[in-house]
């Protein structure tokens, strides 16, 4: 018979504190033991023992001494550490929490994931939230909005904030080193603000905090691989160890064992067991639940084991005295099934399929097997002891019932619940302008998350489609969300598919990655050597990844022969971009000739759409042109580059044509050049790029140098040489050096100009790049009455690699004339 809606209300018994006394004693001396150092209380206890109850227990027990917030990482997204950090941010923000620099500083790492994309409150998670950043959109008044750490303080400062808050923001020294900072330090630059802004926040001691890990186990579920675990759960324990003026709650199936990656942890957990309820205990919640008859409670009491969860499900079905023979926790979850409704019991089973849920959700399953699908049967199922919350609007069965209704279904039918999923997901996926939702995490990169996801398990997605699924999550989310898509692959893949393509996707999307954080070691070693067919996407992109890798490691010469291979060997979609990082290359090693001929062929073949790549392949005309010193055509390729940039809308291109034109008028019009220079200048302060900046400030030095502004030339040269290396760019820190050495011969000092232009040319060697560079330092050395036999050398190997539009000859003439006028009037 079906259940009463008024049992299953009874059935949410989680309000009730059942013989948890000596947890609760133990919880309340460790909330109100003093802070300084961080603490830990962990409760263990095996699937079933009502962890999750316990948690939502103890947080109403605090709520009105604490501040409270809870990560449920059941929910997929908030595995992700910057989800995680957004949904406590959202949380402890409207408790009262100023998180003013952790924001600001959280937008320039979602700036930094996001370098095509503008800082908007569609966009960014939490960001109406926030006082700081809605007042610099707000101010922003249409302009757009890039966020970089100077740029991002600056725009505080001009802002109608608070004196006080300016002050804070103002002289905050981790803000002002976000933009010198690689990804990774970014990344634990945002987790140490999080925690700064918490810590400020309890200074008085008036507003303790405790926040609630819950499902621990979702996290680190590959026991078998202890490397893994340990890098999953790596940003969880760096922000708890942080978070040392309030207490952290962790729920686990197993005690967490942190202090083999620490031993200091041992000091700082303490673990607690939640064991099952005693007899007495049982038969109480029965009791109260409705369960008066006492041969059922003590049956169910005995085969439950003293589960709460099938306690409350004993109480969810109403067993009675004619039913109450139940031999064990299985029984009873059957039992439970056979009183639901059909129809019920059957939508349950196909939402089982679903990782979480909404009203939405359940309504398309339902409707397309012809299920009752209207809002009363919603929530008659929400009813359901076992039905959680997870974030804004969505719903999650238990563990244990998830595991029992999937049982009962077909591979079939589970599949084509799946395919079902995936397109409601994807449809929300392609939705123009989702807002973050209300517990600050990305809308869209959820969904493109849980539409991989659904894909994956239909059995139709291959390793090519998993590549799509990552981009679009880059595209809505960031690293973040295409790390979720990573991670349930691994996940699939280490559940036993021996797929080779979706392994190979595996490895593709993890050297991707490392390539995004600048991290060449990573990338390398999931690439030591590139033996795979390259015809399709998966294998070209891996080895482009590999490629990447060794051009950040300066192994120049090993990723221009990967890049070839690509553009050889794959006719797909990945050979273009291969193609414009050959001819790239081609270009910086003085093969012009080449280098023009491949960006020709790239124009002719790339889609009429990517006005983006052909304004990077136009761009690179210019360089070619313009390191062959070929002025005119320079002046063509780089106008024609800013137009395609215009109509893409390329924010970030054109600022790069700005610095372009600005090195480009130095050589020829030192003059024009200065305000160029400037307006290049403002254009990357506000990005934060760091190496264009640097270009930027050269640029400016060669035009003063020319016009005979030694001083402040020297100021622009230093400026440039900091940026370059903090940009870790080490051909253009070599290529500034060496325009500082005209200036050293203008101010007389021969001896340090000569340095600095053997040090150029030792490190454009390492960097196997820029032979007519290499020219030109022998030539000024020459010119100075200074020559070097290791300079003279390279400068004649170099002659032998170029490949000049015209000739080698004419060439050379031109680098003669540039470094005479350099020279000029000294």
């Amino acid at each position: 018979m079906p259940l009463k809606p008024r049992f299953r209300q009874v059935g949410a018994l989680h309000r009730r504190f059942v013989d948890r006394e000596s947890l609760l004693e133990a919880f309340i001396q460790e909330l109100h033991r003093p802070g300084g150092s961080p603490r830990v209380f962990n409760t263990f206890g095996v699937g079933g023992i009502g962890k999750s109850r316990l948690l939502l227990e103890l947080r109403q027990r605090c709520t009105e001494t604490h501040r409270t917030a809870v990560i449920d990482l059941q929910v997929p997204a908030m595995r992700q550490q910057e989800d995680a950090l957004a949904v406590l941010r959202v949380e402890l923000g409207r408790q009262g929490v100023k998180f003013d620099r952790f924001d600001i500083a959280y937008a320039v790492l979602w700036q930094r994931l996001h370098p095509h994309l503008r800082l908007s409150r569609n966009e960014l998670p939490f960001a109406s939230e926030s006082e700081a950043l809605s007042q610099i959109l707000d101010g922003a008044a249409g302009v757009p909005v890039f966020g970089t750490g100077v740029g991002l303080v600056r725009l505080v400062e001009k802002a109608s904030t608070g004196v006080r808050q300016r002050r804070r923001i103002k002289v905050d020294e981790t803000l002002r080193t976000l933009d010198d900072l690689t990804n990774t330090e970014l990344t634990d630059a945002v987790t140490y603000l999080f925690a700064e802004d918490l810590r400020e926040s309890c200074a008085d001691g008036d507003h303790p905090y405790v926040v609630f890990v819950d499902a621990y186990e979702a996290l680190v579920p590959l026991a078998g691989n202890s490397g893994r675990a340990a890098a999953q759960d790596v940003w969880l324990r760096d922000l708890i160890a942080q978070l040392d003026q309030g207490l952290v709650v962790v729920a686990s199936r197993e005690p967490v064992d942190w202090q083999a990656h620490d031993p200091g942890w041992a000091e700082v957990i303490r673990h607690h067991p939640l064991n099952g309820l005693p007899m007495q205990a049982r038969l109480e919640l029965l009791h109260e639940g409705g369960i008066a008859d006492r041969t059922a409670q003590h049956a169910i009491a005995v085969a439950s084991q003293g589960l709460p969860f099938y306690l409350h499900l004993a109480v969810d079905t109403q067993v009675t005295a004619r039913e109450s023979r139940v031999v064990s926790s299985e029984e009873i979850l059957q039992r439970f099934l056979q009183h639901v409704a059909p129809d019920e019991i059957r939508t349950l089973e196909l939402l089982s399929i679903a990782r979480i849920f909404d009203f939405e959700i359940f309504q398309t399953v339902a409707d397309a097997f012809d299920l009752p699908h209207h809002r009363p049967a919603w929530e008659s199922l929400t009813a359901y002891s076992f039905v959680y919350s997870a974030g804004t609007n969505g719903r999650r069965l238990h563990q244990l019932m998830r595991a029992a209704l999937n049982q009962r279904l077909s591979e079939a039918t589970i599949r084509d619940v799946q395919t079902i999923l995936q397109r409601v997901w994807d449809r929300r996926t392609d939705q123009a302008s989702a807002p973050a939702s209300a517990d600050g995490t990305t809308t869209q990169a959820r969904a493109v998350r849980e539409a991989a996801f659904c894909a994956l398990h239909t059995g139709t997605l291959d390793g090519a489609g998993v590549l799509t699924y990552a981009d679009r999550a880059m595209t809505r989310g960031g690293k973040q969300a295409s790390d979720g898509v990573l991670r349930d692959l691994q996940e699939y893949l280490h559940a036993g598919s021996g797929d080779s393509d979706l392994a190979q996707a595996a490895y593709c999307l993890e050297a991707e990655t490392a390539v995004v954080l600048g991290d060449a070691d990573t990338a390398n070693r999931l690439t030591p050597v590139i033996d795979w067919p390259l015809d399709h996407v998966v294998g070209a992109r891996l080895a482009l990844a590999g490629a990447h890798g060794r051009r950040i490691a300066g192994a120049t010469s090993q990723a221009q022969h990967l890049f070839s291979k690509v553009w050889r060997e794959h006719a797909g979609p990945v050979r273009l971009r291969a193609g414009y990082c050959m001819a790239d290359l081609d270009m910086c090693q003085g093969r012009f000739r080449a280098a023009q001929a491949t960006a020709e062929q790239i124009l002719a073949n790339a889609p009429a759409e990517d006005l983006v790549l052909q304004g990077d392949v136009v761009r690179l005309q210019h360089l070619g042109h313009r390191f062959a010193l070929d002025i005119d055509s320079s002046w063509r390729a780089l106008e024609r580059a800013a137009l395609l940039y215009e109509r893409a809308g390329a924010v970030m291109e054109q600022a790069n044509v700005k610095t372009n034109r600005a090195e480009l008028l130095a050589w020829s019009t030192p003059l024009r050049a200065i305000d160029a220079a400037a307006e290049a200048i403002e254009a990357h302060s506000e990005l934060g790029v760091q190496h264009e900046l640097g270009k930027a400030y050269t640029a400016l030095a060669i035009a003063q140098l020319r016009l005979r502004q030694h001083h402040e030339a020297a100021v622009s040269f230093q400026t440039a040489a900091e940026a370059l290396e903090r940009a870790q760019y080490r051909s253009g820190r070599a290529r500034a050096e060496l325009f500082r050495a005209f200036l050293y011969v203008r101010t007389n000092d021969l001896e340090r100009a000569a340095t600095s232009a053997r040090w150029a040319v030792h490190e454009l060697l390492e960097a196997e790049v820029y032979p007519t560079l290499v020219m030109l330092a022998a030539q000024l050395l020459n010119a100075i009455g200074a020559p070097d036999e290791h300079v003279t050398i390279a400068a004649h190997s170099a002659r032998g690699q170029l490949d000049p539009l015209d000739s080698t000859a004419a060439l050379e003439a031109r680098t003669e004339a540039l470094v005479m006028a350099l020279l000029e009037d000294r």
